[in-house]
């Protein structure tokens, strides 16, 4: 099945990940004139009247033929979740990622005004519920993923995904470098599905301390836990230390408290206070613009693009 067309505008096959509170106007907008798709959550945007405020600067400001994407978290205990679709409505947003729920409904919605969804899966039985459901797309949530993550290797899970659908798919999980956006592409994506690389940006609206500690860490400095927000993810071990509790002996999350915005099982809030970055945090050096790191990324994808059939005919 072929792309849609504004998918095929991207100079860096890459859809930049949205991230509470860390996506805002300016990392988007960035991410947009570098050339890749640029996103952030619906519910970055407080009060939800500010969400007609970001559309709008991010429509005017970004008239360079590449799209960018609103997530919205299709879950019940998102009381925001209607009111947002129609602001989106308002502005015809042409990708929107939905996550944590399946809904035909809010698909149907977005299609009415010519919108795609992408919609972000952890494993094969929640992609072929949410292509059922009319989802356009799938992201591929992949171990190591930052924040929300699966548990299955990229290997598996798009094997699975690949064996019976041929549409859009992204692909998530530790890919902070060009030959990993290669690889993805090896193994059957469309497109890499990027977050913690930004994080460790000028444009981002992360905490300088927390921008320093992705600099810092590496993939053993990643903790998986269920206890923040309910569901499992992965955060930097520092933060979760400096909240004052053992990285390596936390308790399980309670799934009845599920708040994915801010955290509902700790005094310790998920993304405020405990930070989250995917284990690809260790490809991470600097602290610098957006510009820069596609540059880099860029410059790393087409080196492995020419670098690969000489690794393979060695063989």
């Amino acid at each position: 099945m072929p792309l849609p067309a504004i998918l095929e505008r991207l100079r860096l096959p890459v859809i930049a990940a949205p991230m509470f509170i860390v996506s805002n106007p300016d990392l988007v907008i960035a991410q947009m004139r570098a050339g890749i798709v640029g996103s952030f959550p619906a519910l970055n945007a407080r009060p939800a009247s500010q969400l007609d405020e970001w559309l709008h600067r991010i429509t005017e400001e970004t008239r360079c033929g590449v799209p960018f994407a609103v997530n919205l978290i299709v879950h019940k205990t998102n009381a925001r979740l209607d009111e947002d679709l129609k602001t989106l409505a308002k502005w015809k947003v042409p990708l929107v990622i939905t996550s944590l729920g399946a809904n035909t409904e809010v698909n149907a919605a977005i299609h009415n005004w010519g919108g795609i969804v992408l919609h972000d899966v952890i494993d094969d039985s929640f992609a072929r519920k949410a292509i059922e459901k009319g989802a356009d797309g799938l992201i591929a949530v992949a171990a190591g993923a930052g924040g929300h993550a699966g548990r299955q290797s990229p290997f598996a899970l798009m094997q699975e995904i690949r064996a019976w659908f041929d549409g859009p798919v992204a692909l998530s999980g530790a890919i902070a470098c060009g030959r990993s956006i290669l690889a993805a592409q090896a193994m059957g994506a469309d497109f890499a599905y990027i977050g913690t690389p930004w994080i460790a940006t000028s444009e981002a609206n992360a905490a300088a301390a927390y921008k320093q500690a992705i600099v810092e860490s590496s993939a053993a400095d990643i903790v998986y836990s269920s206890l923040f927000t309910g569901v499992h993810g992965n955060y930097l071990r520092p933060s979760i230390a400096a909240a004052g509790l053992d990285p390596d002996n936390l308790p399980q999350g309670d799934k009845s408290q599920m708040d994915f915005g801010s955290g509902g099982n700790s005094d310790a809030k998920a993304w405020r206070d405990i930070w989250g970055a995917g284990q690809g945090v260790g490809a991470i050096k600097a602290i610098e613009p957006v510009a820069t790191r596609i540059e880099t990324l860029l410059a790393q994808y087409q080196a492995a693009k020419r670098e690969l059939p000489g690794r393979i005919d060695a063989r």
